[in-house]
């Protein structure tokens, strides 16, 4: 080994060292500041770039998952407006066969007629009044609804108008319908009845695709997750480990900084060299 004064071989080596461990320690902080291994492109551009893209799918599954939702809504809706349909025609059916009645007194067939129309007109109401966020499914022209299925917006799931407004083809029921007579309150009866199969068939089928929207919005909400803990699995930090980490480093940090201090009192050791 030579002496200089000049060159330091020594502290350059226990510089180095040291400069290594500052830069291991400023990462282990890092990971524990912000709870990730990958926080930035800078950390690992691969793994940042497929994170990125994961982020980007769970966001779009966010939005179908929103779409679904206001599609579950509204079914719902015109479900809950469809059954008090069904009840009312169910009383409808009992006013038009109380009338069918040939020994039914003029004064009692009137009063069953004003029955009949204010339940008839109920029905026109609820009807109106079966909207969600701009969708009602149960009015004349109603254009359905189309619900976001995927990620790319390439797939919907459709759920058809079921109309039950009166005088439509399922609730044969018109708007002028009466029972003021024993002819008319036979023809009601007949409306009715069939209007009671037509609205229970709607019903159903409103049913069938409730319970698919919400199966696929179930669905979404288990996709969501597990890309959510994939991207946890790619950038998050082990904090268990980085701490552990943390104190060896720290520990290292140290010991390099006593290292270096004795690197350089290397040369100091020249000035023995010259003492008389």
């Amino acid at each position: 080994m030579s002496f200089s004064v000049n060159t330091n071989l020594g502290a350059q080596i226990a510089l180095q060292n040291l400069n290594a461990t500052n830069a291991e320690l400023a990462t282990t902080q890092s990971r524990i500041n912000t709870g990730k291994k990958v926080a930035n492109v800078k950390d690992n551009g691969a793994i940042w770039a497929i994170a990125q893209g994961q982020r980007a799918d769970i966001g779009a599954l966010g939005v179908v998952k929103q779409s679904l939702d206001r599609g579950i809504s509204a079914v719902d809706v015109a479900i809950a407006a469809g059954e008090t349909v069904s009840d009312l025609l169910l009383q409808l059916k009992e006013k038009a066969l109380a009338a069918t009645d040939e020994s039914l007194k003029t004064a009692s067939r009137d009063a069953l007629n004003e029955d009949f129309k204010a339940l008839r007109d109920q029905i026109a109401s609820v009807t109106d009044n079966a909207e969600f966020n701009g969708v009602n499914l149960l009015v004349t022209s109603a254009p359905g609804f189309n619900a976001l299925a995927n990620a790319d917006g390439s797939s919907t799931l459709t759920v058809a108008a079921e109309v039950l407004s009166l005088g439509s083809t399922n609730v044969t029921v018109a708007a002028t319908t009466t029972i003021g007579t024993l002819t008319t309150a036979n023809d009601a009866l007949d409306a009715v009845e069939e209007s009671i199969t037509n609205v229970s068939a709607a019903l159903a089928r409103l049913g069938t695709k409730a319970k698919s929207l919400q199966t696929h919005n179930t669905f979404v909400g288990k996709l969501i997750d597990t890309l959510e803990a994939g991207v946890g699995n790619l950038v998050d930090a082990d904090l268990a480990k980085e701490s552990a980490k943390l104190q060896a480093l720290q520990t290292k940090q140290q010991l390099g900084v006593q290292a270096l201090g004795i690197a350089n009192q290397t040369p100091q050791l020249v000035l023995s060299l010259f003492r008389s």
